[in-house]
């Protein structure tokens, strides 16, 4: 299989965990590369006319994994370092993730390489619009659904619904989720990911025996996921005692005040500075001695270089593949160290995302309650699943979270055909 295309770290990582998890489950060599490689991928050219009156080209992404169970699903992230490579990589993971929490989806992920910060709100908009109107062909309710990621949000997600919308001559919510609710937008959506990594938190620590009064956590990224998830294990008597972002950490052994760090973040944009913790680096807060840790940031941030240091007795992933294939290997001979995979502890977001898109198909909407006991229903479900088969396997809860959404595709796959 040639992988120059979307040959990246992420990438090559991704395929790495899959070619590990396809030898233990005997998928047969014909089926794997099928399994791996992406359905669709386009690469776009975004030129936008800047404030200053020059024109600037930026380059946009997006990758549909597969189309067996129904239409793709993913995120759009704007950032940098976005690539084809990681954008691939992502679809993979998303791909696994809603096969694993019973989604009738395929993965899909799409981004801008551009740094929104430096946009002004005009210039971002001008990004999005010309950026949908170059997905008007792949993207639709029953095509692929995009969704926020890193560097975007609600208002972006409003921006893709409308260009979309008027190009069919008609309001079409359900091509987008994690919308404003004015628009269509579920209740609970924004808050979806990071809630249901504090409640698999909880499901974890239940599961070791621990007391969440008095537990102990450091959050690496403070943006949508990490914040929600701070509030919500603050809520359970957690303290959070350590929070970092792209430009820097803080550390409070006592505990971090998050009411005054949210006004402080609001006034400066980021958790560097405020006044009621020391700095630490982000590379000094995975290793800060805590219960639980969060990386809720990029990917590929808990590698062999540090993996062997965590001072934590849980990891769960609220980002996107932070933990390397070396770093498991390392973490495997650490069993004091519950792990909670990406592809199960960060699936809330795309949970009610599909939520949101069955309420616009049907034009009916749930109240918050509803929406966050159906999340939390499918969460433990997958959950118990994923702990059942890692305790009668003897595997790693990733092996087994990474089996059930590959085996489920894979069957999927082998029922359809191959056509012609």
């Amino acid at each position: 299989m040639n992988l120059h295309l979307y040959d990246s770290p992420s990438f090559r990582m991704a395929c790495q965990q899959f070619d590990l998890v396809a030898d233990f489950m005997e998928i047969p060599e014909a089926a794997r590369d099928r399994l791996k490689m992406p359905k669709r991928s386009l690469s776009v050219a975004v030129p936008v006319r800047m404030d200053d009156g020059s024109t600037q080209v930026f380059m946009g992404y997006r990758v549909q994994h597969h189309l067996t169970l129904g239409p793709t699903k993913g995120g759009i992230r704007f950032h940098p370092d976005v690539t084809v490579g990681e954008v691939a990589a992502l679809t993979m993971w998303m791909s696994w993730k809603c096969a694993l929490v019973g989604l009738p989806y395929g993965g899909a992920k799409g981004g801008v390489a551009c740094d929104p910060r430096a946009l002004s709100n005009g210039e971002l908009e001008r990004l999005t619009r010309r950026y949908t109107q170059e997905l008007i062909p792949v993207i639709g309710p029953q095509m692929d659904i995009p969704a926020p990621d890193v560097g975007t949000n609600e208002q972006v997600m409003a921006w893709i619904m409308d260009t979309y919308s008027l190009q069919m001559g008609h309001a079409v919510p359900g091509v987008v989720t994690g919308k404003p609710v004015l628009l269509g937008g579920s209740l609970g959506r924004r808050e979806a990911t990071g809630r249901g990594v504090a409640y698999l938190v909880s499901r974890a620590m239940d599961t070791m025996g621990m007391q969440a009064q008095g537990a102990t956590a450091a959050i690496q990224g403070y943006g949508n996921v990490g914040s929600v998830a701070a509030v919500s294990m603050a809520k359970q008597g957690i303290k959070i005692i350590a929070i970092s972002d792209a430009f820097g950490g803080i550390h409070n052994p006592n505990g971090i005040d998050l009411n005054k760090l949210d006004a402080h973040v609001s006034s400066t944009r980021s958790v560097v500075g405020f006044p009621d913790a020391e700095p630490i680096t982000n590379e000094q807060l995975l290793i800060t001695p805590c219960d639980i840790l969060i990386p809720a940031a990029l990917e590929r941030q808990i590698t062999e270089a540090n993996a062997a240091k965590l001072q934590c007795r849980i990891i769960a992933e609220g980002a996107n593949g932070p933990t390397t294939p070396e770093a498991d290997a390392i973490l495997a001979q650490r069993p004091e160290i519950f792990v909670i995979p990406d592809i199960l502890c960060n699936s809330g977001g795309v949970i009610v995302s599909y939520f949101e898109w069955v309420q616009d198909l049907q034009s009916f909407f749930w109240s918050e309650g509803e929406v966050m006991d159906k999340l939390y229903r499918l969460l433990e479900q997958a959950y118990m699943q994923t702990l059942n088969l890692s305790r009668k396997k003897n595997i790693s809860m990733r092996f087994a979270a990474l089996s059930l959404g590959i085996k489920r595709v894979h069957d999927a796959k082998t029922l359809r055909g191959l056509y012609p």
